[in-house]
């Protein structure tokens, strides 16, 4: 571009609403006029703008400059954000997920709502804030409410109602002015901190109905949707919010996902320059800011602050620890960090599944994730080793492993907003499995009457949403397991959400038997010679589940201490009168379930495959209703 050329301007910036006016204002404070003589810096907004507009306003000179690192792009929501108001279908936004996060924008980390002001609202002239703590503020533009009321900053409203109301007479002041012609497009923005706690979920009264339908208006009321307005309600959690403004059909939901690599990337590089003891210079910021992807920018801050306080070098292993107590912290009594020393080579038999166990790690470790499955479902009688299983994988794959704990709770939409903070943390460990133990009675029903006032049936569409979203496929691998999965819904366990159904059986020989009780044997450091197993062999049962057999072992290992006998002896002993934990009907039903649910016959034993072809017995109300206990 020669120096008499003008940069390009945006198209949809010749608009002759009120409304497209104040959005050209907001695009050209943040592209600004660009010439081949001078170029003024730009914010990161501006060049996602760009992005979007097939126009790379970085290359609009022709004044050679130093070579640096390209800054950072606006994030995705912003411009989910920004399209939204410019296409006029929203004006008001709730923007939810990490709102507490920081961001890398020139030479500083700023906080998402100073974003929000110095970015994104650049050229609002009037920019108020309100916050339960610190009541309504004016963050821009006092000396235009000057000109309204000249009183008006020395008394801002406090109470929450009577702020909400302040802004609207504020608006309808503004709407005046132009239906006189006297008014001068002044760009107006309210920002609503902790809208969950303004606005909560649970709420009632008249106050609170009155809030909401203020609320509401300034999303879809006269002269809200007539003038350059813009209102964003912060929350944590979505369902913590008011659902009438969650669902309003003029409200633009805005998630604000985990930084991503790029962004955790740009952050390292500001971190470099203020700590180079801690970050030297020559580390492979890409290599890590995809370790320790899931992580926020602000714990980010913090891990470098410490570790530069105590002179040490960020470490690619310090992540797993920090993730970890990231996963303790933020989400106590609902999650449970499972830590495994295990892998496959520690479990006995079932060594097709352990080969295609094997299969997926690998393919996991080489990035290829377009094979990797969804999900799984291991489904046995009770006590057959389905949590060992998982242990194991997870030691194998070298990834964390996040165990569902109870997450319902009494009162009114804590339950969901508990749901919604464990799927933001399985967000943020990146590759991780998720297992569902018991997920029979975990997931809940589709429809499970009126007795929980359809608690049931919103968190299962929550979960089964999150199961199938196929940005996750490689990324996070639901495992659940259950003695009972015909009584989890159907429809959670097709393909796309569990690709994978496994049956975990007892052994269905006595040399299987044999082999599993040695094992465990060793285990507890009993000392029995493969010969002398052999002679036991007769006296072995089929059937044996490992939670069975390590039962057997626990007890022969107890006569040994207890009787000074040999260990054989002892095994001998406990093996006369041997009866089987689990009724044989009980045993006989699950095991056919399992068979029955199996994606693969070559996962099943020889033996047991006639139970596949067997007519299913009929089951009781009481089956229905009542799942049996244990996974």
């Amino acid at each position: 571009m020669t120096s008499g050329q003008k940069a390009p301007q945006a198209t949809f910036c010749n608009r002759t609403s009120s409304k497209s006016r104040a959005f050209c204002a907001w695009v050209e404070s943040a592209v600004g006029r660009l010439s081949a003589d001078e170029v003024r810096p730009q914010a990161a907004f501006s060049r996602k703008l760009d992005a979007n507009m097939g126009t790379d306003t970085r290359s609009l000179t022709t004044k050679s400059r130093p070579v640096e690192p390209p800054p950072p792009r606006a994030p995705d929501w912003a411009a989910e954000l920004l399209v939204a108001f410019e296409s006029g279908a929203s004006g008001q936004f709730i923007l939810y997920g990490n709102v507490r996060d920081r961001l890398a924008v020139g030479d500083h980390l700023v906080d998402v709502e100073r974003y929000i002001q110095e970015e994104l609202l650049f050229s609002f002239g009037v920019i108020f804030c309100y916050d339960l703590g610190n009541g309504l503020t004016v963050e821009r533009g006092g000396e235009r409410l000057g000109q309204w009321v000249p009183t008006a900053m020395r008394s801002l409203p406090h109470q929450p109602l009577e702020a909400v109301r302040f802004v609207s007479r504020y608006a309808r002041y503004l709407a005046n002015l132009h239906a006189v012609g006297r008014g001068d497009d002044v760009r107006v923005a309210v920002i609503i901190r902790g809208a969950d706690q303004l606005l909560p979920a649970d709420g009632t009264g008249f106050e609170h109905g009155s809030l909401t339908s203020l609320v509401r208006e300034w999303g879809a009321g006269t002269p809200f949707t007539q003038l350059p307005f813009a209102s964003l309600l912060i929350a944590d959690n979505l369902t913590d919010l008011e659902p009438l403004i969650v669902f309003a059909p003029q409200s633009s939901r805005v998630r604000i996902p985990l930084p991503s690599v790029f962004e955790l990337e740009a952050a390292l590089r500001l971190l470099q320059k203020r700590f180079p003891q801690t970050i030297p210079v020559g580390t492979d910021l890409a290599s890590l800011a995809a370790a320790m992807s899931g992580v926020s920018v602000s714990t980010l801050e913090q891990l470098t602050k410490v570790r530069a306080y105590d002179n040490q070098v960020l470490q690619t292993d310090d992540f797993a620890a920090l993730k970890k107590e990231m996963v303790e912290h933020d989400a106590p009594g609902l999650v449970e960090f499972v830590e495994s020393r295990h892998t496959l080579e520690d479990y006995h038999g079932q060594e097709a599944l352990k080969e295609w166990l094997r299969q997926d790690v690998t393919l996991w470790r080489e990035n290829d994730l377009k094979a990797l499955p969804m999900g799984y479902l291991l489904c046995g009688p009770i006590g057959t080793g389905k949590t060992f299983l998982v242990e194991c994988l997870a030691g194998e794959a070298g990834v964390p492993v996040l165990k569902l704990k109870n997450f319902r709770e009494k009162w009114v939409g804590s339950s969901e907003g508990n749901l919604e903070k464990i799927f933001r943390l399985i967000r943020a460990l990146g590759r991780c499995i998720v297992f569902i133990d018991e997920a029979d009675q975990t997931l809940g029903r589709r429809d499970s009457g009126t007795g929980d006032s359809g608690l049931s049936g919103r968190l299962y569409s929550m979960i089964a949403q999150e199961m199938s979203d196929t940005a996750n496929r490689g990324k996070v691998m639901w495992v659940l397991a259950s003695s009972r999965p015909d009584l989890i819904e159907a429809d959670l366990k097709r393909p796309g959400r569990i690709d994978l159904k496994v049956p975990i059986l007892p052994t269905t020989t006595r040399t299987a038997s044999r082999d599993l009780i040695a094992a465990l044997a060793r285990r507890y450091e009993l000392l029995i010679s493969p010969e002398e197993m052999q002679q036991l062999e007769p006296l072995l049962p089929t059937l044996l589940t490992p939670g069975a057999a390590e039962a057997l072992i626990v007890k022969a290992y107890r006569v040994v201490r207890t009787q000074a006998v040999a260990a054989t002896a002892a095994l001998k002993q406990c093996l006369q009168g041997y009866q089987n934990p689990v009724a044989e009907d009980v045993l006989e039903k699950q095991m056919r379930i399992a068979v029955r649910e199996a994606t693969d016959l070559s996962f099943v034993p020889e033996a047991l495959r006639h139970l596949a072809t067997q007519a299913k017995p009929e089951r009781s109300s009481r089956d229905a209703t009542e799942p049996d206990t244990g996974a």
